[in-house]
């Protein structure tokens, strides 16, 4: 992102701009990098994309508008210093990228849950982007925005949600085209809940010692697949 981009995010008016917010929950981060710990969740309405396996179509509609400043002073009444901007598709709505800043300013560790779907040239830098790229069986694969992966470094993070075998392969490909492990801090390979089974997935990833990081999501072995948590 450029100064000049940064800068004009840094003088938005808290109370002035507004996001739609389906939850905002204070509980463990169940996935990628920081799995296990404290967080406040801030999930926002709205998603271009239908994922066959996904887990918020609750957030698609509806939701309670919020100030910045609101979400902000929310935020800050749990004892967390982790925050997770999560969707639906949080990039859908404009007024996500001075919400992430507002976030990094106040002093909290970042992380925004993307599709991959929208450009993320603009999210703040000091926020760590999870890129959730879109397998074959997710029925979303021609949403994945590629010209986005040149734009991650080392502090962001490419998840690949696998559905079955095709996937699986596909995502291994991937991995390998764009040299994912070399370029982002984490690829996490994750088994769609209640799919592929867990243990099928461990055993593809250990036959051919691949660079990633499975994970299964806590939040769902702790407490089911309910919102939130």
């Amino acid at each position: 992102m450029t100064t000049e981009a940064k800068t004009d995010l840094t003088e938005v008016d808290l109370t002035a701009e507004s996001l739609r917010i389906s939850e905002l929950f204070y509980s463990l981060q169940g996935e990628a990098r920081d799995s296990g710990l404290p967080t406040v969740f801030v999930r926002l309405t709205g998603c271009p994309l239908r994922c066959t396996y996904c887990d918020s179509e609750y957030a698609f509609y509806g939701g309670e508008r919020m100030t910045l400043a609101d979400i902000l002073q929310k935020v800050q009444s749990y004892p967390a210093r982790h925050v997770c901007v999560t969707g639906g598709e949080p990039l859908a709505q404009p007024n996500c990228l001075p919400l992430l800043t507002a976030l990094c300013d106040a002093g909290y560790r970042v992380s925004l849950e993307t599709s991959g779907a929208m450009p993320v040239d603009a999210v703040d830098p000091r926020v760590s982007k999870v890129v959730d790229l879109k397998t074959p069986a997710s029925g979303e694969q021609s949403r994945n925005r590629l010209e986005n992966i040149p734009l991650l470094g080392p502090e962001d993070q490419v998840k690949f949600v696998i559905c079955d075998r095709g996937d699986y392969d596909w995502a291994r490909f991937t991995l390998d085209q764009y040299r994912l492990s070399e370029r982002v801090g984490e690829v996490l390979f994750s088994p769609s809940y209640e799919q592929l089974n867990p243990r099928q997935l461990a055993e593809w990833i250990l036959e051919d010692g691949l660079p990633v990081r499975m994970q299964i999501q806590l939040h769902k072995l702790l407490w089911g697949d309910v919102p939130g948590v």
